[in-house]
């Protein structure tokens, strides 16, 4: 149904373009290069036929499919980001198409030996007799979330060259600054306005997500005392030392690579620091908000606990949150949640209901007054250079549209 070549060769006219967002920026979006891809999308829109097409001064973009039926019918969105994660360069992308793969190792990068593997990631075997689309190794691929914007834009394309397809009002918006948690702070809902949403920001092939973690940032700055250490006896407060012993205090076990499905987790994220001062930041992931209450009371009582043994004042923290669990916002309209599952159905796909251990622009637009789940995309191995997409998944993902727009109008 959705042609193949196509959609390739879409997706890889948006990965091309470096979209790398930038924590350390204050500006909307927070790179100027993400203007590049902005700007082709608004044209690309206008070309395939879209309507009420805007771009406005912080790069958000909104668009509009007209119901093509008389019933009233609600009025739904599709939503992803343009941005890249600054987690790994995403500069000078080089997509490589692996045809019909064979289930074996693929060599990214011979000069560098940079290997993806099915010993080491088990999901490729699914996808044998598939084509891939992977990175040469030197960078991320950006299928996050440029394999969403491919298969939106492509949906839509669809449903207006073939009118026949019934469906009422859709709404799409393409963000910047997802990757650095900003992608919904400037996102205008009521001009959107849609009565629910999805993000097409997930990952393996059938992933449909409702709850995501709770979500909160915490940077600990320990004070400590220089003096020569011929003459330190006595007068040197060593940061290092403390930030160690603040570390060790945390349970290991609940540490990222340690945990799981709806586990919770401490994450050192960075660490600087002399001997004068030392900087800890975490990141604190809970799905359950009691016990993500917990963990910020944790880092609290440790550092009181702390300054206490030490008799001073010299380990201080900021814990500020970042966002919260979606599923409280999803459960009073379910229903949104079955189209889905029913679209998804519809496409030859077994769903996978599961909770993202993360965020998306969904679970801060659910809170803004956007209902809005997740749905997969197809990448793997996200922000980083094993990631790769399989071309199947982003047709099905455009299928999987296609049946919500027609399930709602339906309905």
């Amino acid at each position: 149904m959705i042609d193949k070549q196509h959609l390739i060769n879409r997706f890889i006219s948006y990965v091309t373009i470096d979209t790398e967002s930038n924590p350390k920026s204050t500006t909307t979006p927070s790179s100027e290069k993400q203007w590049n891809l902005a700007n082709k999308l608004v044209e690309e829109l206008k070309t395939i036929g879209m309507q009420e097409i805007s771009i406005d001064q912080n790069a958000y973009i909104m668009a509009t499919l007209s119901s093509n039926v008389n019933q009233e019918v609600p009025t739904i969105g599709f939503i992803s980001h343009f941005d890249t994660s600054p987690d790994f360069t995403g500069a000078n992308v080089k997509p490589q198409i692996i045809e019909d793969y064979d289930g074996k190792d693929i060599v990214l990068n011979a000069v560098e030996n940079i290997v993806l593997s099915p010993d080491y990631f088990e999901d490729l075997l699914q996808y044998k007799g598939q084509t891939l689309i992977t990175t040469d190794g030197t960078t991320l691929l950006g299928a996050d979330d440029k394999a969403g914007i491919t298969e939106i834009v492509t949906a839509m394309e669809y449903l207006i060259q073939h009118p026949e397809i019934k469906h009422g009002k859709i709404r799409i918006g393409f963000t910047p600054d997802e990757e650095i948690g900003r992608g919904a702070h400037k996102f205008d809902v009521e001009k959107f306005g849609a009565e629910w949403a999805y993000t097409m920001d997930g990952s393996q092939i059938g992933e449909l997500e409702f709850e995501n973690f709770n979500a909160a940032g915490a940077v600990v700055t320990i004070q400590g005392k220089i003096v020569h250490p011929g003459y330190a006896k006595g007068k040197m407060i060593n940061s290092l030392y403390i930030a160690t012993d603040f570390i060790n205090s945390l349970p290991r076990m609940e540490t990222p690579e340690l945990t799981e499905d709806r586990q919770g987790f401490f994450h050192l994220t960075a660490v600087s620091g002399k001997v004068d001062q030392t900087v800890l930041e975490y990141i604190i992931r809970d799905h359950n908000k009691d016990h993500f209450e917990a963990r910020k009371e944790m880092l609290q009582k440790l550092v009181r606990e702390l300054n206490s043994q030490l008799n001073q004042e010299l380990i201080q923290i900021e814990i500020k949150d970042q966002y919260f669990n979606m599923r409280e916002k999803i459960e009073p309209v379910m229903h949104i949640v079955t189209i889905a599952e029913e679209a998804i159905k519809m496409a030859g796909i077994q769903p996978i209901v599961k909770p993202i251990r993360g965020g998306t622009d969904g679970s801060q637009l659910s809170y803004k007054g956007l209902p809005c789940p997740n749905i997969f995309a197809g990448g793997h191995n996200f922000h980083g250079r094993y990631e790769y997409v399989p071309v199947e998944s982003m047709q099905k993902a455009v299928e999987v549209i296609i049946n919500i727009a027609q399930l709602t109008a339906q309905k």
